[in-house]
C-alpha cells in the first residue's frame, strides 16, 4: 500500500462512529452485516450510518454485496492487511524480523457450526 491509499483509509477511521462500524464489521467476519443491524447494534441513525458506510467504502476499507434485497457490508481484509503492513513497514529498523499478523477471516457461519456440535458420548 502506498501513502496515497493509506491517508484516506486512516482519515476514514479517524472518526468515532466509523471506527466503531469498522471494528463491528471485523468481528462479523466474512458474513458481514446489513446496515439495519449495524445501526441497531451501534445505535446510529440510519442516515448518519449511510454517510459513514460510504466514507469507509470510498476509502477502500469496506465492500458491499447484494443478498436478495439486502445490502451486506464486509471489511475489505486485503485493504486492512495492506494498511497494517504499511504502518509497520519500518518496524524494527526495517530488518524484517517483525511480522505483522495477517487477518484471514473464516466465515462466522463455519465457526458457529463447529462450536454448536455436541460432544459425542464415550
Amino acid at each position: 500500500m502506498e501513502s496515497t491509499n493509506a491517508v484516506p483509509a486512516l482519515a476514514a477511521l479517524a472518526q468515532e462512529h466509523r471506527l466503531d462500524v469498522f471494528r463491528l464489521l471485523v468481528q462479523a467476519g466474512l458474513e458481514g452485516l446489513p446496515p439495519s443491524q449495524i445501526a441497531e447494534r451501534l445505535k446510529i441513525a440510519p442516515p448518519t450510518l449511510s454517510f459513514h458506510l460510504a466514507q469507509l467504502r470510498h476509502a477502500g476499507l469496506l465492500q458491499v454485496r447484494r443478498d436478495g434485497r439486502s445490502l451486506i457490508y464486509t471489511v475489505n481484509y486485503e485493504a486492512m492487511n495492506g494498511l497494517m503492513e504499511f504502518l509497520t513497514d519500518n518496524c524494527c529498523g526495517g530488518d524484517g524480523s517483525c511480522r505483522v499478523p495477517v487477518c484471514e477471516p473464516r466465515s462466522a457461519t463455519l465457526v458457529r457450526r463447529r462450536a454448536a456440535r455436541p460432544a459425542r458420548p464415550s
